[in-house]
């Protein structure tokens, strides 16, 4: 990411005078990506912040991906894209949640390094360039709200389940459900999101190799609009967290994960019914009345089972999302 020096920066009268063709055909060094829902309120008041702060940054884009809203956020968009030829949009056939929103706008970004961020003024613009400043020598500078201007329910739902994305992922980021975040586009390449994934980006770029930073950044109050999020968020939350850490680890081998189960209950199974094969040979005791039994077959059979399954697992993951359509739909194009 490089500034424009002095000697070949565009002045002020010719950026004017530029016709706005000029801009869609310039390749941008820095693409920001805002997915939206029902975000009337703030697209116009986000631009007046948002503008200031790119234009200091060199050539630039600004993708909105309008996720199905149902109010007036996409006209005011395509308001944006009249005066603005920097302004793009994607705009869903309906609400497909915030992932597939922003792999869409990752396909769709042109510029170098992309730049997420909420369409809510939550995230604030002025930190654009202190993502970028980090990004020197790392594939992906995520935010940290260290100082969160939210309720004490959610401060603290929030605080509970990055404890438990550290845990499970092994990346020490304290904020992984900021969406205020930079990335190489080459991180982004052949990326494949599912669920509600998109707060776990930078767990997914680690393990693929990529170098993940942090930074504080600010976190303002929601004034205008409502929330997106409910309670349900944490536990879907959860799930896709248990996803993540078997896929990372038994993606191309699953077989090692239900293999290993299915012989520690086959192995059990096993010495429960050794052990009731010596008291019958030793002590001529009846088992036919011992649940025991029972237990020990129940433990044979699952663990067989599960063994098979792994073996079936293995096949699968073969051809496991081979040639799958896109997770969302795109109805219009403002380009």
């Amino acid at each position: 990411m490089t500034r424009e020096t002095g000697r070949n920066r565009p002045n002020a009268r010719s950026r004017i005078m530029a016709p706005r063709e000029r801009y869609r055909m310039a390749t941008p060094d820095l693409s920001v990506v805002i997915p939206v829902y029902n975000e009337e309120a703030n697209i116009e008041p986000l631009y007046r912040r948002l503008k200031p702060v790119l234009e200091g940054l060199g050539e630039h884009e600004i993708l909105f991906i309008d996720d199905g809203s149902t109010d007036s956020t996409f006209p005011q968009i395509r308001e944006l894209h009249r005066r603005d030829g920097r302004v793009r949009c994607l705009r869903m056939r309906r609400n497909f949640g915030q992932t597939p929103a922003l792999l869409a706008g990752f396909q769709a970004a042109q510029g170098e390094v992309v730049v997420t961020m909420d369409g809510d003024l939550q995230n604030d613009p002025e930190d654009i360039p202190r993502l970028l400043e980090h990004l020197d020598g790392r594939d992906v500078v995520s935010g940290w709200r260290h100082r969160r201007r939210d309720t004490v329910g959610k401060r603290l739902a929030s605080r509970f389940s990055n404890w438990l994305a550290r845990r499970l992922t092994g990346l020490e980021v304290h904020d992984f459900g900021c969406t205020l975040k930079a990335y190489r586009k080459e991180c982004l390449e052949g990326l494949e999101l599912y669920g509600e994934m998109h707060r776990y980006i930078p767990a997914v770029l680690a393990w693929q190799g990529f170098r993940v930073g942090e930074v504080p950044v600010h976190h303002h109050q929601r004034q205008r609009g409502r929330t997106k999020y409910g309670p349900g968020r944490l536990l879907r939350g959860f799930f896709d967290l248990v996803n993540f850490k078997f896929w990372a680890g038994y993606s191309t081998r699953p077989l090692h994960f239900f293999g290993g189960v299915g012989l520690a209950l086959l192995g059990a199974g096993f010495v429960i019914g050794l052990y009731l094969v010596l008291l019958k040979l030793l002590y001529g005791e009846e088992l036919s009345d011992r649940p025991l039994l029972l237990l020990g077959v129940l433990l044979m059979v699952v663990g067989l089972q599960v063994f098979i399954f792994g073996f079936l697992a293995e096949i699968m993951i073969r051809s496991y999302y081979a040639g799958r359509p896109p997770s969302y739909s795109i109805r219009e194009r403002l380009e």
